[in-house]
């Protein structure tokens, strides 16, 4: 095993523990979620870090490292979502924003290997949802009886952040776009 390869082999245990956080939040294990979740979490800091640091940043990495976050957060939000702690809508709207995504870093890799990856702005939505979803885990394991559901409100400050980064994605889309084609 080359040095170079340990950030995206971190990731792919990040692939690896997806449906193991399913199961245990599907099972109404949310302190196992929780656990499992938050080992994921920390390979993702931990790769990133090793990357930046001694320089292991690769093309493949950059496109793997946010892909991974995206199937663990769809697939918790699924999770919330059929427990009917999550309104279906909020789902639907980041799944349709992931795709949007993914199909538009899909164009233009394919256009002169241009690679696309995380900005801040989809970081954030994503932080965001990381933290709404612990603290919907939280309230549910340990049946927190609150006169309002402030995981919601995270939620919802999460979708702002996702719309907002969708948009900003959309500008550096055009951009790149007019980048490739004049070079053509």
């Amino acid at each position: 095993m080359r040095k170079e390869n340990i950030p995206n082999i971190l990731t792919g245990i990040r692939f690896v523990l997806i449906p193991f956080i399913f199961i245990a939040v599907i099972s109404h294990q949310y302190l196992v979620g929780i656990i499992i979740f938050t080992i994921s979490a920390l390979t993702d800091v931990l790769d990133g870090y090793i990357a930046r640091k001694y320089n292991y940043i690769s093309d493949i990495g950059k496109l793997i490292d946010p892909l991974a976050d995206k199937i663990t957060q769809i697939s918790l939000l699924l999770a919330l979502t059929i427990l009917n702690i999550l309104p279906w809508w909020i789902l639907a709207i980041v799944f349709i924003k992931e795709c949007a995504i993914i199909i538009t870093a899909s164009v233009l890799y394919k256009k002169d290997d241009v690679v696309v990856y995380s900005k801040w702005y989809g970081k954030l939505a994503t932080t965001l949802f990381y933290i709404a979803i612990i603290c919907s885990l939280v309230i549910n394991q340990f049946h927190i009886n609150i006169p309002f559901r402030f995981d919601l409100y995270l939620y919802y400050l999460a979708i702002i952040s996702t719309v907002f980064s969708l948009i900003m994605y959309a500008i550096q889309f055009k951009i790149k776009q007019k980048i490739v084609f004049s070079k053509k």
